[in-house]
């Protein structure tokens, strides 16, 4: 699935994106507030400046994503892999829940 395709249906009004494929998808600037991507690939996907507040990231595989400037506030990271993923501890930080995530540095957050 292409990131274009995912924010036209997301306009459309769907939500559940679970178990997407997107690694290398370009979603950079996105209003994404309350996407499911619980479980989605989005390894290399450049979500910079995304707007995800609320989202559902829960066990998504982020490896080398780039987050820069994204909004997670709110968003549920638990079991999310964000090893080499651009992303601040700040916008960790505003995250719902990290428990169980793989940090960029590889270490897991308890």
């Amino acid at each position: 699935m292409k990131g274009r395709a995912v924010v036209r249906q997301y306009e459309t009004g769907k939500r559940d994106f679970s178990r997407a494929k997107l690694c290398n998808a370009r979603l950079e600037g996105a209003h994404l507030e309350g996407i499911d991507l619980s479980w989605a690939l989005l390894r290399g996907a450049d979500l910079s400046e995304a707007n995800m507040a609320g989202a559902n990231l829960r066990g998504s595989d982020m490896l080398g994503a780039d987050l820069s400037d994204a909004d997670l506030s709110g968003a549920d990271l638990c079991g999310a892999n964000l090893f080499k993923a651009e992303v601040t501890k700040a916008q960790i930080a505003q995250a719902e829940s990290v428990k169980l995530a793989i940090l960029p540095d590889g270490t897991k957050h308890e």
